[in-house]
């Protein structure tokens, strides 16, 4: 039972530590970028990659599970980029990204705890905060 509960603990603090420096990562000012796109996950991947930041833990799993629902529907080889305007769709993501301002670390580590692989959504990007020291 105690090894149970230093797991739990674990976590937890992890979510904790996670959820804070979530908070602090400033949203970018540059906006807008062309590239074509056929998923959800792979523009999201490509948004990582131009703002050379993290998406939140919560934001990359509906980004999974977005392109889960297109899974034996009609359009489902048809590129997102053409379903959806980019803009549009970068949008979508911002406004997702509100998980960085407002979720529970006891939330995200009940979910942590129900999912071994979490791991898997959380960014493995670190961009340079102001006021971090080095």
């Amino acid at each position: 039972m105690s090894y149970t509960l230093s797991i739990s603990d674990s976590i937890l603090r992890r979510a904790r530590m996670y959820q804070e420096y979530m908070m602090v990562v400033p949203m970018p000012t540059q906006r807008g970028f062309v590239i074509h796109f056929i998923s959800w996950v792979g523009f999201a991947a490509s948004m990582k990659e131009f703002y050379g930041q993290p998406l939140h833990y919560l934001t990359n799993v509906q980004m999974k599970k977005f392109d889960q629902m297109r899974l034996c529907f009609d359009n489902e080889d048809v590129p997102l980029d053409t379903i959806i305007n980019q803009g549009k769709a970068e949008a979508t993501i911002w406004i997702i990204k509100v998980h960085r301002c407002t979720s529970s670390h006891h939330y995200i580590a009940r979910l942590w705890l129900a999912d071994p692989m979490y791991h898997c959504h959380v960014d493995a990007i670190f961009p340079e905060l102001p006021n971090s020291s080095k």
